[in-house]
């Protein structure tokens, strides 16, 4: 052995160590129940975004849109578990969302204002990114 020579110290070491990655793993499927609840959202508030109009839709879809990720920063906070590359990955994910929310939202009102389809496609397009994310997420814990 290398260092002190000490090699059942060494190993209880090893043995902390590994339990603590196994935590880490059995503790770390919390962020793709974020995702997947995010992409759930995204099936609800794109549509409502691109079909209600007015002021009041406006500000409820805000509204709900604030609550929704309110909710999931609480939730997020809460969490003890990050794994290694945890804020790379969700800026990637949260910059594929919003860079495919505001192209849904644009095109949707200047190009499409009033289609059920292409509100139904592009809640799908906005949910895709997450849903994805989740299912990655998931495959890591597991």
């Amino acid at each position: 052995m290398y260092g002190n020579g000490g090699g059942s110290e060494d190993m209880g070491a090893l043995e902390r160590a590994a339990a603590v990655e196994k935590a880490a793993r059995a503790r770390s499927g919390w962020y793709a129940r974020y995702l997947w609840g995010f992409a759930a959202g995204q099936l609800v508030l794109v549509p409502a975004a691109l079909l209600w109009h007015g002021p009041v839709a406006a500000l409820v879809v805000a509204s709900a849109n604030a609550a929704l990720v309110a909710g999931l920063s609480v939730y997020a906070a809460r969490q003890r578990i990050v794994r290694r590359g945890f804020a790379a990955r969700h800026g990637v994910l949260i910059g594929s969302w919003g860079a495919l929310y505001i192209a849904a939202l644009l095109l949707g009102s200047l190009a499409f204002p009033g289609s059920r389809v292409f509100a139904a496609t592009a809640a799908s397009a906005c949910a895709l990114p997450l849903a994805v994310g989740a299912v990655l997420e998931w495959r890591r814990v597991s």
